[in-house]
């Protein structure tokens, strides 16, 4: 049986497997420990037989604004509905603390689309909030708003967004 719950700080150790599994495949970023574990209030994991098997992050960007983070499940769980369970805690997570817009960059175009996620070009923030985000030093924010400074950093997957 598998439980889907937020992380503990316990659980970074399988997240960082996990998420290395992905960055060698260049599907996912390779993000350092100490980062896992300053955000592991952040993720929510799928648990089986006491390790960690799936993982995914919701990252609030700015008041209405999150984005969700990687989101991997191991290889022999793919196709049998972790990810959509890890999805679900988190767009629940984004809802109960106000989040109305949730982004994600993504190679799994598919899987986020049956989900209500569409391509977004541009930058979809009003001119006061663009520049407030400017100030950030979190990639995402400036992947969010397709800064040319982060291009050469992507690794080529698609924007999106869902509006909740």
């Amino acid at each position: 049986m598998i439980e889907i719950r937020p992380a503990r700080t316990r659980d970074v150790k399988g997240i960082r497997k996990l998420i290395d599994t992905y960055t060698v495949q260049r599907l996912l970023l390779s993000k350092e420990t100490v980062t896992l574990y300053e955000s592991v209030q952040e993720f929510t994991v799928a648990i089986e037989a006491g390790e960690v098997v799936g993982c995914g992050a919701l990252h609030v960007l700015w008041e209405d604004l999150a984005e969700i983070r990687t989101v991997a499940v191991a290889a022999h769980l793919r196709r049998q509905g972790v990810g959509q369970r890890i999805l679900d805690a988190v767009i629940d997570r984004a809802r109960a603390i106000g989040v109305k817009r949730i982004f994600c960059l993504t190679f799994e175009t598919e899987f986020f689309g049956r989900n209500g996620f569409e391509e977004i070009q541009g930058t979809p923030v009003e001119p006061e909030v663009f520049s407030q985000l400017l100030h950030s030093y979190d990639t995402g924010i400036a992947e969010f708003l397709d800064l040319e400074s982060v291009k050469p950093n992507t690794l080529g997957n698609t924007r999106m967004l869902k509006i909740l």
